[in-house]
């Protein structure tokens, strides 16, 4: 099947991010019929099929118009409305005169300004969204280069591989990273390290941050979550528990009325502190909503599988602080392999 996908593997270290959220987190599906699944996923197709060759043929200069238009089409295949926000100073108020406003027309910045762009992750319509709002980069998954279809796309938006599974790659990742924010691209982030249903959260971990803090680069929160037809809530686009690209895609598909609102946050500094940095991203991005699961001790623990351990973090606030120390690729080991300076296992906090 076109949509099919290789599962994520399995946990490989403790400090693994995992989300609790599964099945029981997902709204049942209102449902389309059978006809305009067909055509929507026709439509879909199609448009995968065709930009790699459209975007190749179209001038540079009109690429990016080309590549959010083919993006809003997408969205719009899959039956989703996008709606952006822009909470950011310097935005003319709606008519309302209230300071957030509504535009179709928003970006997320100049072009050629390099920028940090972090939100939480709910699922693979995520890179769709933000993709509409301006055509970016970003680090995901290294697998997703290997899914049918997806995968060429992820290669022309010069994806970032990460595989958290493999923890002493994470300094290659952030140097990668920081290169590219310092050729002026804008590159779109989820620190939570993992997909979460929309109503439940995780903890923004600051290891990606580094790159922000080394280049001196701004950071946007973005606030990004899924309504249905009646204004509220929807987790239908969670990509979570035992689900397929197959699975997710055929939920996606099926359903009716969907807005994707993306809220931008004012920019946020990069600062010295990675640490510090997360965390004002992270009070952007959630502000005072409360996660469905709860707090899970989330300052103290990070859900590992069927283990908990505690996060160092914790421990260093009991003790004096010392300065974080930057995460620096060491030495190669074959293509596109870093390993971390130290002897002991990579800081993701």
């Amino acid at each position: 099947m076109v949509f099919d996908a290789p599962p994520a593997e399995s946990t490989a270290h403790a400090w693994m991010p995992s989300s609790p959220c599964g099945p029981g987190c997902i709204d049942p599906v209102d449902e389309i019929g059978t006809a305009r699944v067909v055509g929507r996923l026709l439509g879909v197709a199609g448009l995968l099929v065709s930009f790699p060759i459209v975007n190749v043929v179209t001038p540079r200069g009109m690429r990016e118009h080309l590549q959010r238009r083919y993006a809003r089409t997408v969205l719009s295949c899959l039956g989703i409305r996008l709606r952006i926000v822009d909470n950011r100073a310097g935005h003319p108020a709606d008519a309302n005169g209230s300071a957030a406003a509504e535009s179709r027309q928003a970006r997320f910045a100049e072009p050629g300004a390099g920028l940090l762009i972090v939100a939480g992750h709910i699922g693979w319509t995520d890179v769709v969204v933000l993709a509409a709002v301006q055509p970016l980069g970003f680090v995901a998954r290294a697998d997703m280069l290997d899914w049918p279809l997806l995968g060429g796309l992820a290669k022309l938006m010069r994806v970032i591989p990460i595989e958290r599974e493999r923890l002493r790659e994470l300094p290659g990742v952030v140097a990668s990273l920081g290169d590219r924010l310092t050729s002026g691209d804008r590159i779109a982030v989820f620190p939570e390290g993992t997909t979460w249903c929309g109503r439940a959260y995780g903890t923004m971990r600051p290891a990606l941050f580094q790159a922000a803090v080394d280049t001196g680069t701004s950071v946007q929160p973005v606030r990004l979550r899924y309504l249905d037809a009646h204004g509220t809530q929807s987790t239908i686009p969670g990509f979570v528990g035992d689900d397929s690209f197959g699975t997710s895609a055929k939920r996606v598909l099926r359903s009716r009325g969907m807005v994707a609102e993306v809220v931008l946050e004012p920019v946020e500094n990069p600062g010295l502190d990675r640490r510090d940095l997360a965390r004002r991203c992270e009070q952007a991005v959630r502000g005072a909503d409360l996660s469905r699961h709860g707090v899970i001790e989330a300052s103290e623990w990070i859900e590992a599988t069927a283990t908990r351990v505690q996060d160092p973090e914790s421990a260093e606030a009991q003790q004096p602080r010392r300065p974080s120390r930057r995460l620096r690729p060491f030495r190669r080991r074959g293509f596109g392999h870093q390993v971390a300076e130290s002897t002991p296992a990579v800081s993701t906090d």
